[in-house]
């Protein structure tokens, strides 16, 4: 899980989408606005609806690798994904900031789960998720659990254990509160529970590796910049972009990797 880079919509989209919230935002009554917002969205994200078709062509290119989850970073990424729900939140039905190109697997288990984090008396979890029949009230506010990859770097909040296990752990050293949105992020989105997942992670670590072995040999052998810079971008559009990078960050506590990276330090800054 990374940070997203951020891409603007064509200014017609964006202005339709700024025009869109002003419209549920007008209306006074909470569960109207909730409905009202769900019903919109329905009707509009489609693919023959012009501001979505770039909403979905901006998200497209603000994914890794070949339209990779920007959760999981596993699967084909096809759902426009609310991070903040519709459901609870709808003055952010229509956010731009709101947005998450994701796959189903992760879309659909994280659905309406949303939680934040209260600091009083004590730093915990509270789950806000409107259950089925629930009154539709909005929620208590806070500071929301789930990790945002469109505002925040993951990798502040994460660790990817790259020696054995391939999970996810929570940073050393965060705060309480850190430290549960760490927590949360990694259990709402499975990202330790599916085994496809660890399973491909350990496999995009070795094909790191031989890719950086491949582009060190050749760079040896005396190989020109345009080959250097094919190999280079091989490497980039490989999957699980945060096993490159957590290569990048542990490679001193690992001999392989050190030596690796000793040889072709620019791959530090890939």
């Amino acid at each position: 899980m990374i940070k997203l880079p951020s891409l603007p919509l064509d200014a017609s989209a964006a202005t339709d989408l700024s025009q869109w919230q002003v419209e549920i935002d007008s209306i006074s009554d909470y569960e109207t606005r909730v409905n009202e917002g769900k019903r919109l969205f329905g009707s509009r994200n489609n693919k023959r609806n012009s501001t979505f078709i770039n909403v979905r062509e901006v998200l497209t290119k603000m994914c890794h690798g070949h339209k990779r989850c920007g959760y999981c970073e596993d699967s084909v990424a096809d759902e426009v994904e609310h991070i903040a729900p519709k459901d609870l939140y709808p003055e952010a039905v229509f956010s731009w900031k709101n947005y998450l190109y994701a796959c189903g697997p992760c879309n659909g288990p994280k659905n309406n789960k949303y939680a934040v984090v209260k600091s009083i008396p004590s730093a915990q979890v509270v789950d806000v998720t409107r259950h089925r029949n629930a009154p539709v009230l909005p929620p208590i506010a806070g500071q929301p659990a789930l990790i945002n990859p469109r505002l925040e770097d993951p990798l502040s909040f994460l660790w990817l254990d790259i020696a054995n296990t391939f999970v996810f752990l929570p940073m050393e050293g965060l705060s309480r509160e850190n430290e549960l949105r760490a927590e949360y992020t990694i259990k709402v989105l499975r990202l330790n529970h599916r085994d496809y997942l660890v399973d491909s992670r350990r496999t995009a670590f070795g094909s790191y590796r031989s890719r950086l072995r491949e582009y060190i040999e050749e760079k040896a052998n005396g190989a020109d910049q345009l080959l250097l810079n094919l190999r280079q971008q091989e490497l980039r559009n490989l999957g699980h972009r945060t096993v490159w990078l957590e290569m990048q960050r542990q490679h001193r506590l690992y001999p392989v990797l050190d030596s690796l990276f000793s040889q072709a330090p620019e791959a530090l800054a890939w």
